[in-house]
Formats: structure tokens, C-alpha cells, sequence
């Protein structure tokens, strides 16, 4: 892998290029699931006219508000995985092990010698 004056990587490219199409695919997808669901029993049903106006007028406002939130919520959780760790980061700390004495530790059975 050859780093091309920006820094990155071409995997680090191709990842980013991907986690965008992901992003929108999958946004296109539940933004087109919601409109069915808000406006589609206004086009399939005969409904009172205050209500087949709200549903048709709600959904494509609830289907391009979640488009939105699907996109960044996509970006921002992959910019955070993709993004290098920071170096001023504490590392993770381990327990000591614990002492084996009286009282600590394995059990001493009097009938195991």
C-alpha cells in the first residue's frame, strides 16, 4: 500500500469510500421504508381528507429528516472506528495477580495430600 501525499492509505481511502456508501444506501433504504409506512395507507385507503393530507404531507418530512440522521449517525460512528487511536490515550491497566497464601488462593482440603 502506497501513501499518496495525504497521508492515507488506499485501504484507508477505499474503507472511507465504502462507510460512505454504506451510509447512504442504508439511508436511502430507511428513509423509502418510512415514507411507505407514514404515506402508503394514504395512497392504499380511502381515509377522511384532514388525514390522507397529513400522512402524505408527514412522511416525506419524517423519510428526509431520518435520511439525515442515518447519514451522519453512519459517518460519525465510522470516522470514529476509521480515525487512528490518540496517542494520548492512557493504556488500559491490569490487575495484579492475586496473592496465594493462607486464606487467599486455592482451597486446601484435608483429604487432598
Amino acid at each position: 500500500m502506497t501513501v499518496h501525499g495525504g497521508g492515507r492509505t488506499e485501504a484507508e481511502r477505499d474503507a472511507i469510500t465504502v462507510e460512505i456508501g454504506y451510509g447512504l444506501c442504508s439511508a436511502v433504504f430507511a428513509a423509502a421504508v418510512v415514507l411507505g409506512a407514514v404515506a402508503g395507507p394514504a395512497l392504499l385507503f380511502a381515509l377522511p381528507e384532514a388525514v390522507e393530507v397529513s400522512l402524505t404531507g408527514a412522511g416525506p418530512v419524517l423519510a428526509t429528516a431520518l435520511f439525515v440522521v442515518r447519514t451522519v449517525a453512519v459517518l460519525v460512528g465510522s470516522a470514529a472506528r476509521l480515525s487512528p487511536a490518540s496517542p494520548a490515550a492512557p493504556a488500559p491497566t491490569h490487575r495484579p495477580a492475586r496473592p496465594v497464601g493462607p486464606g487467599r488462593g486455592r482451597r486446601v482440603s484435608p483429604w487432598c495430600g
